[in-house]
């Protein structure tokens, strides 16, 4: 089949990207403008109570982070009007019908001008409270699938989910294939799934907490909660993954004539090459416990040495969906393909194991420690792994908590104040460390690696289509990783840098 070149892939096309303000949608946004110069006009839907809020948030969210500063130096004084030709920020919210855009003509305007629509809106809390979780990752599914069937020029509707929606895996060995969930099935077999039922309940729920006067606080961590229960009676570790797979299954199960594509990246990270090595953007998964572990608030990880921690950098997820995106239009009359479904990661092909992560986070630290207010620095030692749940609750126990209580005895013993805000404060870093352990749980016990049978079929048909691009960068293929170089050298230091400021 003959796709083209990469590099002309999007001219004269209309990008519709929704969920632009967070951490993969900038990668994609980046890249777009930085290599598709002839893109005729790039949509973002944007969170806001009107369009000069939304092109506000474009500059100041968007627009004016590190990641843009390739760009910016390749367009030097002329930045701003090309941003302003190709960029427009528009009002919405995929939680809301017709993704909330209130005004009539914009909505008729956007639509026929669309030809892809790339879906990266998600709230990635695991314990997201469930209204706001259901909105966004399930709901929101749907109403960006509604509003791709009103627009006439549409070519691909690309849905960036998560390759957990598999839930937990406790079996060693088990590969999970690339398929589609069948609507209303569950993980656990116990109980049917019946979407319009979960929102129904979660709507009546939030009523009752309503009218019993329940607010702030309260009301969102009663929420979390009841996400948790209703995501674990069907079989998924959290409210996270439940919603997404939910989302997923409205996709699949509704698109009709819409030529769908849904990739499930694995724990994404730093990029790797583009636009430039080390550029990430808040806590991702792995990140918290290298943060911790740098801190010295972590010196046990929770997992076995060999245990399988599927990492991917974020431009090699964004250069597999272009490679998607240009597979299914390009394909005979856009029709949708069988295999629609890809698996990025790294797991199948170049594993990280936890032990190698963690020698490599020591060799970082040693050589480059944090350090505390006082200007000392931080000294690590080699981490030592806590195999269970409840060894890694005993030694919490053992080594902070009961020293803790003691303190606070001495406290209220002798009525000291210092020390009463010395307890608060390590309680509560003790008590963030828990949490972390017990959200995290599922994944840093993760037995199960991702067949990505589909997305390798991609890299053999894009390298053969990009053979002739030079200078232009299209990688994809975990196999390029060497983790000790991207650990040491690139994803540690870039992640100091930009997430922990």
């Amino acid at each position: 089949m003959e796709m083209g070149s990469a590099q002309q892939f999007f001219n004269g096309k209309t990008v519709l990207v929704t969920g632009a303000t967070g951490f993969l949608a900038k990668v994609f946004v980046e890249k777009l403008l930085r290599t598709q110069t002839d893109l005729k006009k790039l949509y973002l839907l944007l969170r806001a109570s009107d369009a000069n809020t939304a092109t506000k948030r474009l500059h100041e969210e968007i627009i004016s982070k590190d990641l843009f500063r390739v760009l910016r130096d390749k367009w030097g004084t002329d930045f701003g009007s090309f941003i302003s030709e190709k960029v427009v920020a528009v009002a919405g919210d995929v939680s809301l019908a017709n993704l909330g855009l209130n005004e009539e003509n914009v909505e008729n305007e956007i639509s026929k001008e669309i030809d892809i629509i790339v879906n990266v809106a998600a709230t990635t809390n695991f314990d997201e409270r469930f209204d706001i979780a259901i909105g966004v990752n399930t709901m929101g599914a749907l109403h960006v699938l509604n509003f791709a069937k009103t627009c006439p020029k549409i070519q691909a509707l690309l849905h960036v989910s998560t390759a957990y929606v598999c839930g937990e895996a406790k079996m060693d060995g088990k590969v999970i294939k690339e398929e589609p969930f069948q609507m209303g099935q569950t993980l656990n077999g116990v109980n049917k799934l019946d979407i319009e039922e979960e929102k129904i309940l979660m709507e009546k729920r939030l009523e009752e907490l309503r009218a019993n006067n329940v607010d702030g606080n309260a009301l969102k961590f009663a929420l979390k909660d009841y996400g948790m229960e209703r995501a674990k009676l069907h079989g998924w570790p959290n409210t996270y993954s439940f919603t997404k797979a939910m989302g997923e299954m409205i996709l699949s199960h509704l698109k009709d004539h819409i030529p769908l594509i849904i990739v499930r990246p694995t724990i994404v990270s730093s990029t790797f090459k583009e636009p430039f090595p080390g550029w990430i953007e808040g806590f991702r998964t792995i990140d918290s416990i290298i943060g911790g572990y740098g801190k010295g608030m972590v010196t046990h990880f929770l997992g076995r040495p060999k245990t399988i921690v599927d990492v991917i950098p974020a431009d090699m997820v964004i250069n597999s969906m272009i490679a998607a995106l240009k597979l299914i239009i390009h394909s005979k009359n856009g029709a949708q393909q069988e295999n629609y479904i890809y698996h990025i990661g790294s797991s199948f092909r170049n594993p990280l194991t936890m032990s190698h992560m963690s020698n490599l986070s020591y060799l970082y630290f040693s050589k480059n420690p944090l350090t505390q207010k006082n200007g000392k620095p931080i000294i690590v030692s080699k981490g030592k792994f806590l195999t269970s749940m409840p060894s890694f609750q005993r030694h919490m126990m053992i080594r902070y908590l009961l020293p803790l209580k003691g303190l606070n005895l001495v406290n209220k013993v002798c009525g000291l104040k210092f020390f009463q805000d010395v307890y608060r404060s390590r309680l509560r870093k003790v008590q963030r460390v828990i949490r972390m352990a017990e959200i995290y749980e599922p994944y840093l016990v993760f037995k199960a690696i991702f067949n990505d049978a589909n997305t390798e079929s991609l890299r053999g048909t894009t390298k053969m289509e990009n053979a002739g691009d030079v200078g232009f960068d299209f990688e994809f293929d975990p196999l390029s990783i060497d983790w000790t170089d991207y650990m040491i050298n690139v994803h540690i230091p870039g992640f100091i840098k930009f997430a922990m400021k």
